[in-house]
């Protein structure tokens, strides 16, 4: 597998303590990749400490071979823009504009198409995640399952390499849950590659593999191979991942 992104001795301080002590990691083109931990692992820490919201204290991230660390913040912003995707726990949608106008902001901005590519876009990816039918409405009067379908619209309407979520499913019932992690892993098949934090051992079962973290360092990692869409087949997952993590006095 060709390597996409590079991390090495990534460390991070806040105050002076040491939230992140020297990470290293490498993800794969193509994979979809959990991180764990016990609240204050530095999960979220690592996640923005990767994908360039935030600036390491020490240590090197490398997208394509390319060091992004050493970036300004123009080159940064577009990078992020142009190649990466983001997801948060909350959707973050402005309310002053449509569901449709939230998700191809990001695609008039970057420039790369014309506005009417962009917005054919916007409706193929809303469609694909079926919320065609609140394309039009306030972010407001919307569920919060359709708001983090629109989120991942939003992250995906510059065809990212890489799509990077913080606990996306953080303020999903169950049943949402599942729908938003099919979608992930229908756009992981289809190529795009994406690293995930979450505290939920059956959202980690759909990743590729899981890293565990303990104050700041990965501690152990867990190899699953790709999601299968079998019942069966998910709760075997799952109780490797229980027993796994259970070891790991989670």
């Amino acid at each position: 597998m060709k390597t996409l992104l590079e991390v090495t001795g990534l460390a991070k301080d806040f105050d002076g303590t040491q939230v992140l002590k020297g990470v290293h990691l490498t993800v794969y083109e193509g994979e979809m990749v959990a991180i764990m931990g016990r609240s204050g692992s530095g999960k979220s820490t690592l996640l923005y400490g990767i994908s360039g919201m935030d600036k390491p204290t020490s240590g090197s991230v490398s997208l394509f071979d390319r060091e992004i660390t050493s970036l300004d913040d123009d080159q940064m912003s577009e990078l992020r823009l142009r190649h990466m995707g983001f997801v948060f726990q909350h959707a973050y949608l402005l309310h002053k504009l449509s569901v449709m106008d939230n998700i191809v902001l990001p695609g008039f901005k970057a420039g790369a198409l014309s506005r009417d590519d962009v917005n054919q876009r916007g409706k193929a990816l809303m469609e694909k995640t079926g919320i065609s039918s609140v394309a039009a409405h306030d972010p407001g009067k919307v569920s919060g399952g359709q708001l983090q379908r629109a989120a991942i619209c939003r992250a995906l309407i510059n065809d990212p390499d890489i799509l990077f979520a913080d606990e996306p499913t953080g303020a999903l019932n169950s049943r949402a849950t599942q729908e938003i992690m099919d979608i992930f892993n229908r756009i992981n098949r289809e190529g795009t590659t994406v690293v995930l934090v979450t505290h939920d051992a059956k959202v980690a079962a759909r990743a590729d593999r899981i890293i565990f973290l303990v104050d700041g360092l990965i501690q152990d990692e867990l190899a699953l191979g790709k999601h299968e869409a079998d019942e069966q087949a998910q709760a075997a997952r799952e109780k490797k991942i229980f027993e796994w993590l259970e070891h790991q006095g989670f």
